[in-house]
C-alpha cells in the first residue's frame, strides 16, 4: 500500500520551462516535469498512462485544457483543469474552468469560476465494467 502512494507522488524535478514572454500555439504534450511562466494557447497534457507534473506560475496563462497528474496553479487557466491524483491552487490561482480533481490543495485568494469535482478512480471504474459484462 505505501508503494502505491509513492509513485503518485509529484515529480521533485522541472524536465521542460516555457519561460516568461514566450508564448507557444498550439498542444504542448510532455512527460516528467514541465513549468510554464509565460502563455499556452492550446491543451496542455502528459504523456498517456505517465505521471507528470505541471507548474503554472504567477504571470503565466493557459488558454485551453489541461490533463495532467499533478498540478500546482498560482496563475491563469482558461478552461478545464483535470488533475488526475493532486491539484494545489495557490493563492493567485485563476481558473476559469471545471475542474476534475483526486486531492486538492486550495489557497486562500483562488479563483475557480466553474464546477469543482472529485474524481473517482478511473481504474475502479473500469475494473467495475469488466466485472459487469463478465457475470
Amino acid at each position: 500500500m505505501f508503494e502505491r502512494k509513492k509513485s503518485r507522488q509529484p515529480q521533485k524535478r522541472i524536465d521542460s520551462l516555457i519561460g516568461a514572454g514566450t508564448t507557444v500555439q498550439g498542444d504542448v504534450i510532455f512527460s516528467g516535469g514541465l513549468r510554464i511562466d509565460g502563455a499556452v494557447k492550446g491543451r496542455v497534457a502528459a504523456v498517456d498512462g505517465q505521471p507528470g507534473t505541471l507548474v503554472i506560475s504567477e504571470q503565466a496563462r493557459v488558454d485551453g485544457e489541461i490533463r495532467v497528474s499533478h498540478v500546482v496553479i498560482n496563475g491563469t487557466v482558461n478552461g478545464p483543469v483535470t488533475a488526475n491524483d493532486y491539484l494545489e491552487l495557490q493563492a493567485k490561482a485563476r481558473v476559469h474552468g471545471d475542474v476534475l480533481y483526486r486531492s486538492l490543495e486550495m489557497h486562500v485568494g483562488a479563483i475557480v469560476e466553474g464546477k469543482l469535482a472529485h474524481a473517482e478512480l478511473e481504474t475502479a471504474s473500469v475494473v467495475e465494467l469488466k466485472r459487469a459484462s463478465g457475470g
